[in-house]
């Protein structure tokens, strides 16, 4: 099972705004969100809370696919976020995640015994390349136990 089946298995929000997984590596993930008039803001773009799930959702998908095998020992969690809606967003928009710090520096930290946390940052793109907004979302590995 792909990242993205997994987490559209897992989390109604993906399923509900039908997220298109495109890339999901330890290096980049990228989430797409199709235009959907259900979804739409009163200027006829995705809804901020769209764009809004949209980049944590690309967030979650590089934590996952950078951190999956630590798993068993820690849960990935969201401990806080901040976007920026940088220019009007219209028709479909793609978001870019990348990791803020190496991986190896915070399985360290974890192996360590501390709880690591460590910035996402996501870009979010129209169709014709512009940024329509920036996001970061910060997560930890809480310890299991």
């Amino acid at each position: 099972m792909s990242i993205g089946e997994m987490l559209a298995a897992t989390v109604p929000m993906v399923r509900t705004l039908n997220l298109e997984f495109l890339e999901t590596t330890p290096e980049r993930a990228v989430v797409s969100l199709p235009d959907q008039s259900e979804y739409h803001n009163h200027v006829g773009g995705p809804h901020a809370g769209a764009m809004f799930t949209l980049g944590e959702s690309a967030s979650g998908a590089i934590v996952l696919a950078a951190f999956g095998d630590q798993l068993s020992r820690a849960v990935p969690l969201a401990v806080s976020a901040e976007i920026a809606y940088r220019k009007l967003a219209m028709g479909p928009v793609t978001a870019t995640a990348t990791l803020g710090r190496p991986a190896d520096e915070v399985v360290a930290e974890l192996d360590a015994g501390e709880r690591p946390e460590f910035p996402v940052a996501i870009a979010v793109q129209r169709a014709d390349g512009a940024v329509t907004a920036e996001m970061t979302v910060v997560w930890t590995l809480r310890p299991n136990g």
